[in-house]
């Protein structure tokens, strides 16, 4: 955000459930977060604009662009699941409210796990700083029934709907999300770029930060967002 700032009035929203939004809703699913970017717009008063999201929340701004075409300009995913079968099988297994719940009541493991794993996900060390903070801003219900939401979704069959530029950008040693997703958008959307990082994870923009924002903001600036 730092980075895109210098170049672009930026927006980032916290999904109802995550950061500092909202904790008090009836659902946590997909399709009420592109909701929520819809509303988030006309609040604004932003007729039309690129998204960009990072896991669920490139799902989100691929299933806006789908839903709300007038509303997208260019859409870039990072890392983001197009079939909800693609993710990581602990990420499945926490979609179980009785694995959720365990989770949430014994974080102290969780915690020691994600710094044992850590290495494996992310080769920058911010990243373990980086995920506890965000799970502390989380709740049992929002992490549960959106990952079960996530888990449900297949957005192959919407893709040929899509007429504005999209890029996939995905880290070839993803552990959380099958990196291989970039085939469907290759397949499916039109007018795609897909983007490799041969040394990065799933969090593409902490292990190959250069290469990344300068990426991002080379499709950003091609024509008219």
């Amino acid at each position: 955000m730092k980075y895109l700032g210098q170049h672009y009035r930026t927006y980032a929203l916290d999904f109802w459930g995550f950061g500092e939004s909202g904790k008090k809703v009836p659902t946590f699913a997909v399709q009420d977060f592109v909701s929520m970017v819809d509303q988030f717009m006309d609040r604004l008063g932003i007729e039309r604009a690129p998204l960009v999201g990072h896991s669920m929340g490139g799902t989100v701004s691929l299933s806006t662009a789908i839903n709300h075409p007038d509303r997208v300009s260019k859409v870039t995913v990072i890392g983001s699941p197009i079939v909800g079968s693609s993710l990581a099988f602990t990420l499945k297994l926490a979609g179980h409210r009785w694995i959720a719940m365990m989770v949430f009541n014994a974080m102290w493991a969780l915690r020691f796990g994600l710094r044992m794993s850590a290495p494996v996900i992310s080769s920058n060390p911010k990243f373990y700083e980086m995920i506890t903070r965000d799970l502390s801003r989380t709740t049992l219900e929002s992490f549960l029934l959106s990952i079960d939401s996530l888990h449900k979704t297949d957005l192959r069959p919407f893709l040929s709907q899509i007429e504005i530029p999209t890029m996939g950008m995905y880290g070839d040693k993803d552990v959380i999300v099958d990196p291989k997703q970039w085939q469907l958008i290759q397949a499916g959307v039109k007018h795609n770029r897909v983007e490799r990082f041969k040394n990065a994870g799933h969090f593409i923009m902490l292990d190959e930060p250069e290469r990344f924002m300068g990426t991002l903001r080379n499709f950003l600036d091609e024509g008219n967002c």
